[in-house]
């Protein structure tokens, strides 16, 4: 990898300053960890309060940092912010390659004797505990795993509109064309950065597979960036928007999914968070909602997890309140709790899933058959794959070719290697 650039040696340098104001900081109160997050929509804001209940029960107190922004990239500026003042949280939702990101500015504290303790190399899958590592030590802990590739739909708009639920990208686009023509706006979604990604990286795994996805997404090849399987993913991707509506712009993405719920769109393409929006309205997967994979994605589970991160501390009773916090998270009774409010899969596999509804349980199948057949995927949408700054590089490209009417997809997949290029 060539040197870094000028905006990420700029931060590097910026945030490395921060390490020496940090353990000099103003500390919490004793047995208080400060959590930043993004868990703010209904579903999500419940779970986070199960987290927040367990930790007042054993006697520490959890000051709320809800920063709002399905993507995360608000709670990531405040973030920043606080740790170049030398005052970041106790404990903030870091995931993916920015953890190591934050590792290597020395800001995040080990959480290894945690880890020793409770057997957590035992306990987790490889692929999520590699992620929670920095140089081999536990700097953050998972919350669970969500699988972005899926399609939510309602039963009742297909069968008005006399239409299955899509196995494939072509029906689709076929069925689009009968529910609006039953007069409901086919596929929900928000205008947002992010849910654009969302959208084109499971566009992009239907029509060239999981090998691809990880040269253009992960290993960011200029071949499969600029090549003809990118440029035909681009092209299905823009079609997309014949099946949403001409109000999309800048939605949040619970409002999308409350679009199904209330029988005003029949689809939308969105992480199983959105599950937690449909158990919050008291609503049956199988009956009032249907959940599949995304069409065409059905041998691929595209990941994100959610995870933890500690920043170090000087405090002693703020560090032990974060080691508590680090045990919660992956006991039996917050992974179930959380993961059945967040739509979510436990963290850990050995779990008794007989309380998870019928979706869940089949993403935890897919979990475990995709992991063994080589179809699980890292989320570049949801900041599993790249890092933050190449993630923004994609962003604006995904974004510019979906609401350009002027760039082409052969623009737009030379603008992908460009800015690939540009972040490495």
């Amino acid at each position: 990898m060539s040197a870094l650039t000028p905006v990420r040696a700029f931060r590097k340098t910026l945030l490395g300053l921060a390490v020496a104001g940090t353990l000099g900081a103003a500390q919490a109160h004793a047995g208080e960890v400060e959590v930043l997050h993004w868990w703010t929509s209904g579903g999500e804001a419940r779970a986070a309060n199960v987290l927040k209940q367990l930790m007042e029960d054993e006697g520490h107190q959890w000051e709320d940092f809800a920063v709002a922004g399905g993507g995360g990239e608000t709670a990531m500026t405040v973030l920043k912010s606080r740790a170049m003042s030398g005052n970041p949280p106790s404990a903030a939702q870091i995931k993916g390659p920015e953890i190591q990101e934050w590792g290597e500015l020395g800001l995040l504290g080990s959480l290894d004797d945690v880890a020793q303790s409770e057997g957590w190399d035992d306990m987790l899958p490889d692929v999520v505990a590699d992620v929670m590592k920095h140089d081999g030590n536990y700097v953050a802990v998972p919350v669970n795993v969500h699988r972005v590739n899926w399609l939510w739909a309602n039963p009742k708009i297909l069968e008005e509109a006399g239409v299955e639920l899509p196995t494939t990208l072509d029906e689709m686009f076929a069925a689009g064309e009968a529910i609006r023509e039953a007069g409901y706006i086919p596929l929900a979604h928000g205008g947002q950065p992010w849910q654009d990604a969302t959208v084109f990286e499971s566009v992009l795994l239907a029509s060239a597979g999981t090998d691809f996805y990880r040269r253009a997404m992960v290993d960011l090849d200029p071949d499969a960036l600029g090549g003809e399987e990118m440029i035909q993913a681009l092209e299905t991707f823009k079609r997309t928007r014949e099946l949403m509506d001409d109000d999309m712009s800048g939605r949040d993405w619970n409002i999308a999914t409350s679009m199904v719920i209330s029988d005003k769109a029949a689809m939308q393409l969105m992480g199983d968070w959105a599950k937690g929006e449909f158990t919050a309205a008291g609503l049956t997967p199988g009956e009032d909602y249907l959940c599949a994979p995304a069409p065409g994605t059905q041998d691929a589970f595209t990941f994100n997890i959610d995870s933890l991160a500690m920043f170090q501390v000087s405090d002693d009773s703020e560090r032990e309140a974060q080691k508590t916090l680090a045990r919660l998270v992956l006991e039996p009774e917050f992974q179930e709790a959380f993961n059945l409010a967040k739509g979510s899969i436990p963290a850990r596999p050995d779990l008794d899933m007989s309380e998870f509804d019928t979706c869940a349980q089949q993403s935890l199948e897919a979990f475990q058959q995709t992991a063994e057949e080589g179809g699980l995927v890292p989320s570049m949408a949801h900041g599993m794959a790249v890092r933050s700054d190449v993630q923004g590089a994609m962003f604006d490209v995904i974004t510019n070719f979906f609401n350009s009417p002027d760039m082409d997809a052969e623009q737009a997949a030379q603008r992908m290697v460009n800015a690939a290029q540009a972040a490495l």
